[in-house]
Protein backbone atom coordinates (compact mmCIF):
# COMPACT_ATOMS: atom_id res chain seq x y z
CA UNK A 1 0.00 0.00 0.00
CA UNK A 2 1.24 3.22 -0.80
CA UNK A 3 1.49 5.89 2.42
CA UNK A 4 -0.19 9.16 2.30
CA UNK A 5 -0.33 12.20 4.54
CA UNK A 6 -2.76 14.38 6.54
CA UNK A 7 -2.76 17.46 8.39
CA UNK A 8 -3.74 17.04 11.54
CA UNK A 9 -4.98 19.82 14.00
CA UNK A 10 -5.94 19.09 17.78
CA UNK A 11 -7.44 21.63 19.61
CA UNK A 12 -7.93 22.37 23.14
CA UNK A 13 -6.73 19.39 25.67
CA UNK A 14 -6.35 17.35 22.56
CA UNK A 15 -3.18 19.30 21.63
CA UNK A 16 -0.77 17.54 24.16
CA UNK A 17 -1.21 14.75 21.57
CA UNK A 18 0.11 16.36 18.54
CA UNK A 19 2.76 14.51 16.43
CA UNK A 20 6.36 15.75 15.63
CA UNK A 21 5.00 17.14 12.28
CA UNK A 22 0.65 17.30 12.34
CA UNK A 23 0.95 18.98 8.79
CA UNK A 24 2.48 15.72 7.40
CA UNK A 25 0.90 12.74 9.22
CA UNK A 26 1.78 9.56 7.37
CA UNK A 27 -1.56 7.49 6.80
CA UNK A 28 -1.93 4.10 4.52
CA UNK A 29 -4.86 5.13 2.22
CA UNK A 30 -8.59 3.71 3.35
CA UNK A 31 -7.50 4.84 7.44
CA UNK A 32 -10.17 5.25 9.28
CA UNK A 33 -10.28 8.24 12.23
CA UNK A 34 -10.07 6.01 14.35
CA UNK A 35 -7.60 3.63 13.77
CA UNK A 36 -5.30 7.13 13.16
CA UNK A 37 -6.39 8.34 17.07
CA UNK A 38 -5.38 4.38 18.01
CA UNK A 39 -1.99 4.75 16.17
CA UNK A 40 -1.55 8.02 18.04
CA UNK A 41 -2.43 7.09 21.06
CA UNK A 42 -5.47 9.12 21.24
CA UNK A 43 -8.68 7.73 23.23
CA UNK A 44 -11.44 7.86 20.94
CA UNK A 45 -13.15 8.84 24.27
CA UNK A 46 -11.74 12.01 24.18
CA UNK A 47 -12.56 13.28 20.23
CA UNK A 48 -16.04 14.87 20.29
CA UNK A 49 -16.17 16.56 17.15
CA UNK A 50 -14.45 15.85 13.77
CA UNK A 51 -13.52 17.53 10.80
CA UNK A 52 -12.47 16.76 7.51
CA UNK A 53 -11.62 19.51 5.36
CA UNK A 54 -14.33 21.55 7.28
CA UNK A 55 -17.32 18.98 7.03
CA UNK A 56 -18.04 17.38 10.53
CA UNK A 57 -17.84 13.46 10.17
CA UNK A 58 -17.56 10.78 12.39
CA UNK A 59 -14.92 7.80 13.50
CA UNK A 60 -14.97 5.68 11.06
CA UNK A 61 -14.98 8.36 7.91
CA UNK A 62 -12.14 6.79 5.68
CA UNK A 63 -9.00 8.83 4.99
CA UNK A 64 -7.21 9.10 1.21
CA UNK A 65 -4.30 11.34 2.34
CA UNK A 66 -4.60 15.15 1.44
CA UNK A 67 -7.26 16.03 3.88
CA UNK A 68 -7.41 18.37 6.69
CA UNK A 69 -8.42 16.63 9.54
CA UNK A 70 -9.41 18.50 13.06
CA UNK A 71 -10.37 17.06 16.24
CA UNK A 72 -12.42 18.55 18.96
CA UNK A 73 -12.28 17.28 22.76
CA UNK A 74 -15.66 17.74 24.64
CA UNK A 75 -16.69 21.00 25.39
CA UNK A 76 -18.42 22.49 28.95
CA UNK A 77 -19.31 25.78 29.82
CA UNK A 78 -21.74 28.47 29.32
Amino acid sequence: MNTAHVRLKLFAALSDFTPDDPDRVAIDPGTSVRQLLSRLEIPTAKAHLIFIDGVKKSLDTRLDGGERVGIFPPVAGG
